[in-house]
C-alpha cells in the first residue's frame, strides 16, 4: 500500500490560477456572480483566499494594512470581513467592486 497524499480543491484551484493567470479575472466574475444568486459567503471567501494566494498573502495583507493571519483570517470560512476589506482586497488584486443592475428585476 501507497501513502498517496491528496490535495485539496484549494490547493488545485492555486496551482491552476498560478499556470493560467489570464482566467483570474473570469472567475472573480463567476464566485461573485453565484455569491448574488445564492449569498454563500463561506463560498465567495474561499475563492478570494485562493486568488490572495496566487497573488501573494503578505503582499496583499501588507498592501491593506493588515497582518498575514488577519487576511488569512478575513477569507476564512468562518472570517466575517468588512465590506471595506473585501473591497480593498479586491483593490490589492487589481479589481473593483462595482454594482451591477439585475436584468430581471422589478
Amino acid at each position: 500500500m501507497t501513502d498517496k497524499k491528496y490535495r485539496s480543491l484549494d490547493e488545485v484551484e492555486t496551482e491552476y490560477f498560478r499556470n493560467n493567470p489570464n482566467e483570474i479575472e473570469a472567475y472573480i466574475g463567476e464566485i461573485f456572480e453565484e455569491y448574488a444568486e445564492v449569498g454563500d459567503t463561506a463560498a465567495l471567501l474561499a475563492s478570494l483566499r485562493v486568488i490572495a494566494k496566487v497573488k501573494g498573502i503578505t503582499k496583499i495583507a501588507n498592501q491593506i494594512g493588515l497582518t498575514r493571519q488577519g487576511l488569512q483570517k478575513a477569507l476564512s470560512s468562518k472570517g466575517n470581513p468588512r465590506l471595506e476589506n473585501i473591497n480593498s482586497i479586491m483593490q490589492a488584486i487589481g479589481y473593483q467592486l462595482m454594482p451591477k443592475k439585475i436584468e430581471h428585476h422589478v
